[in-house]
């Protein structure tokens, strides 16, 4: 009697190829922190329940479907662990649902894709061709089950993510609640999980807006009142310092403190602006840092024209930007300042048309406004150099007083520029990203030395203040290796959060008190600090931000990952260091960061609620935008 060969199913075939390949991508190409036996399992069983639940679902076909469905959901799979890779190389984070509505920025990236791709990429796709191989075979590897069967194999889904998801709370307790570190989504329940998690808080925050009613409003106020300066409006330093001045403000793309008075070979990579922040007529806030989320540029403006947080989710410039708000473009405007915004990128990036006429800007010269050609431009545009050259026409027509704002373009991630351009060698590391930066950086400096000196030709400069901020961040985690060969110490969370900091400079012609503060201070407190240096005191706004001039006891940055820095101390991803010395607090001594880590949670969520509630179309602003 001849007997029959078993055959293992191509659904468990594909469940454990698939899970493993999973497994191999969290653990070595996310490069996901492991620190106990206890994440270890856990991040090697999530793929595998995550990859059972989904091609379990083959059981209920016919055999013939069973083979289309497991090859293509292995496809589809591999894709969006693809994507995310990417994303993640780019920036340390996870893509989610409003990130994919920004797709139309994606054509845009071209260049930075390629950077992006590494050969061993290729594993995601080797299980998929194995699944596919398989299932056009002539030997049946479908399964055909008895309803029992099928209700049977159906409930080791259940049981598999029960079991994640149990050992995930004990592992990180209220994991759900702290929703805003999405890292320990994926490490405890899966990037798939994750995805469905979170399609479930979309659907929610969608509906905040239709629940909210003006009730809400009073939370938010009486949270502020709370919390307001010791000192405010005319009481504290420069208050009008500026006032009827034109306020030119550079938002300098991807540009970290750490490239002031760096050097590569003995050169210096910002001679420039080593010698503003040290001029008479400068005011450098060295502990100012960036708070900037998934929006990146477009946070950044955000969270200056609003002093609002940024949402864990998305960029607001698309996913609110029909909303109601008290923006600073706004206010100046009906303070008798022309307003308006100078990019030499096209006007649907960021949504930016869309926003900008919300929140009160006059004009906005995109990419129509300038003569790009193959000489003056590289990487994603304009050069800066002849971005600010021919901006001057354009500054000289406004009416005075005036409010504009510039986004530079040249220092973009991959940070490539032509050799003939570069006045600075290649710095010599395992990161190439890190290697090209001090080139854009210094390129970016000599743009900045050059408008500075085109300000003053024009007649424009004295009549002026100048305000320099860097946007974000322009090197990610993924380079650690690379920063801490440069740095000569080692990244641990600290150091991470240090890195965050980006230069803001107030400079103002004429003014002989220069100097440099070292208060920690971020980009939420810009608005009301321009404000104030222009003499204009709103009496009503919902504004989380502080002037910087203005004394506080309770003052701290706080990041949208639920990190802080105030002047004591730096929290991150659970621990509570000491902010002069980096050592981490231990026993009762770290204990210290919990009270103000309560106060930022509750500030970012109505921050949060403001923005999903659209609660600016309730709030009574009586006559606060008069001067």
């Amino acid at each position: 009697m001849q007997r029959k060969h078993l055959r293992m199913p191509l659904f468990v075939i594909a469940t454990l190829l698939f899970g493993l390949k999973t497994y191999i991508v969290y653990r070595f190409m996310f490069d996901l922190s492991i620190e106990n036996a206890m994440q270890e399992f856990i991040l090697f069983m999530n793929p595998i329940a995550s990859a059972y639940l989904i091609f379990a679902i083959s059981v209920w076909l016919n055999p013939k479907r069973q083979m289309k469905y497991l090859r293509w959901t292995a496809l589809i799979g591999s894709l969006v662990l693809f994507a995310n890779l990417i994303f993640y190389r780019n920036f340390t984070d996870f893509i989610t649902i409003p990130v994919l509505f920004q797709g139309n920025n994606a054509a845009d990236l071209t260049g930075s894709f390629l950077t992006l791709l590494h050969w061993e990429d290729i594993i995601i796709f080797l299980d998929v061709a194995i699944i596919w191989y398989l299932s056009k075979q002539k030997f049946d590897l479908s399964v055909s089950l008895p309803r029992s069967g099928k209700i049977a194999a159906t409930a080791v889904t259940f049981l598999l993510l029960a079991g994640n998801v149990v050992l995930a709370e004990v592992e990180r307790p209220m994991l759900f609640v702290r929703a805003f570190d999405r890292e320990y989504l994926v490490k405890n329940i899966g990037i798939y999980n994750y995805h469905l998690y979170d399609m479930t808080m979309q659907t929610k925050t969608r509906a905040q807006r239709v629940m909210a009613d003006e009730s809400e409003i009073s939370e938010v106020e009486t949270y502020l009142d709370e919390h307001s300066p010791d000192l405010k409006g005319e009481e504290a330093d420069l208050f009008g310092i500026a006032e009827d001045k034109n306020v030119i403000f550079v938002s300098v793309e991807s540009f970290q403190n750490f490239l002031l008075d760096s050097e590569v070979n003995g050169t210096e990579t910002t001679p420039f602006l080593n010698d503003l922040k040290e001029s008479k007529d400068t005011i450098w806030f060295e502990n100012f840092y960036h708070q900037t989320a998934q929006g990146k540029t477009s946070d950044s403006e955000f969270i200056v024209e609003n002093s609002l947080y940024p949402l864990g989710r998305g960029a607001v410039y698309f996913t609110h930007a029909q909303n109601e708000y008290n923006a600073l473009p706004e206010i100046l405007n009906n303070n008798g300042y022309q307003t308006s915004v100078f990019h030499a990128n096209n006007k649907t990036f960021w949504n930016r048309d869309v926003m900008y006429d919300n929140i009160g800007y006059d004009q906005f010269y995109g990419e129509q406004s300038f003569q790009v050609t193959p000489e003056n431009s590289f990487g994603w545009g304009l050069e800066d150099k002849a971005f600010f050259e021919q901006s001057i026409k354009y500054l000289q027509s406004q009416d005075k007083p005036f409010y504009s704002k510039f986004i530079t373009l040249t220092h973009h991630f991959p940070f490539e520029l032509p050799e003939e351009k570069a006045n600075i060698d290649l710095y010599d590391s395992g990161s190439n990203t890190l290697n090209h930066y001090f080139q854009t950086a210094r390129y970016t400096d000599e743009a900045l030395e050059k408008f500075f000196e085109q300000l003053k030709q024009s007649g424009i400069y004295e009549d002026s203040i100048i305000v320099l901020m860097g946007d974000h961040y322009g090197i990610s985690e993924y380079h650690n290796k690379a920063m801490s060969q440069f740095l000569g110490k080692e990244i641990d969370g600290y150091e991470h959060v240090q890195l965050q900091r980006v230069p803001f400079m107030v400079h103002i012609p004429g003014y002989e008190g220069g100097e440099i503060k070292e208060k920690v201070v971020g980009q939420i407190d810009v608005k009301p600090t321009l404000l104030h240096l222009l003499g204009i005191e709103e009496e009503k706004d919902l504004t989380f931000g502080e002037n910087m001039f203005a004394d506080q006891e309770d003052d701290f940055v706080a990041f949208r990952n639920g990190s802080f820095v105030n002047e004591e101390y730096i929290y991150t991803d659970g621990v509570c260091y000491d902010r002069e010395t980096g050592d981490p607090l231990e026993g009762e001594q770290s204990e210290a960061c919990a009270p103000v880590k309560k106060q930022v949670d509750q500030e970012l969520k109505l921050s949060d609620n403001v923005i999903y509630g659209d609660l600016f179309r309730f709030y009574d602003f009586g006559n606060s935008n008069n001067k």
